[in-house]
């Protein structure tokens, strides 16, 4: 894991990747501020950080405060975060992420779209709490259309705002991962019905970010299985596989694979068709506490099962200093509240302490 490696032409300190982590620090309009250059400078350990899902248009929006890059606004407050994180010695992509139907009115101020007019179950929440969720339009290949020429538009923002590149994020149930499920894709265009048919979005928006900023800075996000926002597929075999193999034809830096586990024979079945580097993030409990190690048994044992980079989420939420805690085998800060992972302010954001700054060290409050 601390191994220097190469993702395309970056020089990567160490194999440890920050996962995108929503923690809806964000002014309402979406600008990232000081705050959030500061949470990801302490972080900037890291070999890569991935930063948090950040929505390409108005429409995508999730969720109450989340990041957003359409605007020259939004630039400009991602641009502080990227210079903290470079004086840092840190380096950075960002998620680029569409909710679809994973949205309210309230949040967004539009009617979320989706490939089908299938509704997210239950409740959302949003500025004014938790409302029952709309049943979202079904996209018009128009909408289609403009939705990938967003992603473009936002991975040339992000290129702009001073990362090295963008990942697309395709898992966990938001809107290109509901293209791909005939759950939630229930179209008998030239999007839906058929394997072939039903990944074709996440291809075309893959490939015209590639075309906008380069493959080499492009990243592409996938959680075969994973249940997120209410997912459900039943022929992961079928699309992964044809989904990864269209992907590797347009050449983009990484695979980032969801709740990885070499136990699973998909997982060797993606590694041998992927050419390019694999960034795998650990199938660890959740919800509920992290592994005592953080999931560096875990880590390793993808390592070993052929992933090139591993993916932590929490254990670097609560531990700025992860690559040194885990290098040297110290024991590792608590979340303290997962209620305050998503809810604003420093706390449970950028106060848990490093190693050097824990109470009862020489020079330290207790």
């Amino acid at each position: 894991m601390f191994r220097p490696a190469r993702l395309g032409a970056l020089s990567l300190a160490n194999r440890l990747v920050m996962a995108p982590m929503t923690r809806n620090r964000a002014s309402a309009t979406g600008v990232p501020g000081q705050l959030m250059a500061t949470y990801y400078a302490q972080r900037a350990s890291a070999g890569l950080i991935i930063a948090e899902a950040t929505t390409p248009n108005a429409v995508g929006a999730t969720y109450p405060d989340i990041p957003a890059l359409y605007d020259d606004a939004h630039e400009a407050g991602w641009r502080r975060v990227t210079n903290a994180v470079r004086a840092a010695g840190g380096q950075m992509f960002l998620q680029l992420q569409h909710g679809g139907r994973v949205g309210h009115p309230e949040t967004s101020g539009h009617q979320p779209l989706a490939p089908s007019p299938v509704p997210l179950p239950g409740t959302i929440f949003t500025p004014s709490g938790h409302r029952p969720t709309v049943v979202p339009r079904e996209m018009t290949e128009d909408d289609i259309r403009v939705t990938v020429a967003d992603f473009a538009a936002a991975a040339r923002r992000a290129v702009d705002a001073g990362f090295a590149g963008v990942e697309v994020h395709s898992a966990n149930g938001y809107l290109l991962h509901q293209f791909l499920s005939r759950d939630t894709n229930r179209r008998t265009d030239g999007y839906g019905g058929q394997v072939a048919h039903r990944i074709r979005f996440t291809v075309e928006v893959v490939r015209a970010v590639t075309d906008a900023i380069g493959a080499e800075r492009v990243g592409v996000r996938i959680a075969p299985g994973v249940t997120a926002n209410a997912m459900r597929e039943d022929d992961t075999d079928d699309v992964y596989p044809a989904l990864v193999s269209a992907l590797a034809e347009l050449g983009p830096a990484y695979l980032h694979l969801v709740f990885a586990d070499p136990a699973e024979p998909l997982f060797h079945t993606l590694r041998g068709i992927w050419p390019h580097t694999l960034i795998a993030n650990p199938a660890l409990p959740w919800p509920g506490p992290l592994p005592a190690d953080g999931g560096r048994g875990a880590a390793e044992r993808l390592l070993t099962a052929g992933a090139d980079l591993i993916a932590l989420g929490r254990a670097f939420l609560a531990n700025p200093d992860l690559v040194t805690r885990l290098r040297s085998g110290a024991p590792l800060n608590p979340i303290r509240d997962a209620h305050l992972m998503y809810v604003g302010g420093e706390t449970g954001y950028t106060d848990y302490p490093t190693l050097a700054e824990a109470p009862g060290r020489p020079g330290t409050p207790a």
